[in-house]
């Protein structure tokens, strides 16, 4: 039998507890233990290892080599273990607990920000921590329950749901058909001030699929930009024809401020699995927190989603 079997979880948590707070004495108070208690669980972790995890000294606790590479991965055991403790003890009953999400910002700002509210008010024992990046966050080192993420998904262990389809529109103002002209071809953009996403610095071009095929069709105007939003307010303004998703332009073209263009071509079709979408770790699949959030959002927005209702 291991003599250490039951001092191994908190031999590990003291081990942390003494690196993050600089000392045993320090880490002792913060636990509410006498230090003396810490320091020979740490003793026992170390004897039980045959290794020295701190050089020890009057002055000063430090790490030794061995201690700085075991403490890196304590951490992760220790944050799986608990990620695994909070995902049995929220498979059962209401959903609770801390949802860490990570959403892209202007998607968040127009649908999920509004029904935060609605969806704390049907979940009351959730707290929402929200990050809004349009950077891909990683799951595991920013402890991020579910993130959304918009496009066609690398492959990757991560446990994908489907919230929408990710479809991008080409569009204008009428107040800008009206002095330049509706195109009737793809070919027709050619003659137009075309908005552009700032993929690259290189010739710009957009991607059609028509009954006969496809066309990709050279572009260029007055306007690029890194931000959607810039190159929709453009839009907007009469500055040109913009090709952009649906889920940040269809509100737009319900109010008619925004006319759709070429209805016979699909523009720039994505690959296959282009969607917006929920991902999360596997060790998430059985919290509540994360399946209630992520079913309230696929109700919320509904099939086809409400930005697309377009009449």
């Amino acid at each position: 039998m291991d003599p250490f079997a039951g001092l191994k979880v908190s031999g590990l948590r003291a081990f942390v507890a003494v690196v993050e707070d600089g000392g045993f004495a320090k880490a002792a108070r913060r636990a509410g233990m006498a230090t003396s208690s810490l320091t020979r669980q740490v003793d026992a972790l170390e004897e039980e290892l045959g290794v020295q995890l701190f050089n020890r000294s009057t002055r000063a606790v430090t790490l030794t080599e061995a201690g700085e590479s075991y403490y890196q991965q304590v951490v992760r055991i220790l944050g799986d273990l608990d990620e695994a403790n909070r995902s049995v003890s929220e498979s059962e009953g209401a959903p609770r607990g801390l949802l860490r999400v990570s959403l892209p910002v202007a998607f968040a700002r127009l649908h999920v920000a509004p029904v935060i509210p609605r969806f704390m008010a049907l979940c009351p024992e959730i707290e929402i921590d929200a990050t809004l990046s349009d950077s891909v966050a990683n799951l595991v080192e920013d402890r991020i329950d579910v993130a959304i993420r918009i496009g066609r998904l690398e492959s990757s262990s991560l446990v994908a749901r489907k919230l929408a389809p990710h479809r991008r529109m080409l569009c204008a103002s009428p107040a800008y058909l009206r002095d330049q002209g509706t195109p009737d071809l793809p070919a027709d953009l050619a003659q137009h001030n075309c908005l552009n996403f700032a993929y690259s610095q290189g010739r710009q071009s957009w991607r059609f699929v028509g009954a006969k095929g496809g066309k990709t069709v050279p572009v260029k105007g007055s306007l690029r930009s890194n931000n959607s939003e810039v190159l929709r307010e453009a839009a907007l303004g009469g500055a040109g024809i913009v090709l952009l998703p649906s889920w940040l332009i269809g509100a737009d073209i319900q109010a008619g401020q925004l006319q759709t263009l070429l209805p016979e071509w699909e523009a720039s079709p994505g690959d296959i699995g282009d969607a917006i979408s929920a991902v999360y770790l596997p060790n998430r699949r059985g919290a509540r927190k994360v399946r209630a959030f992520i079913d309230f959002l696929v109700g919320h927005f509904g099939t086809p989603p409400y930005w697309e209702r377009i009449a």
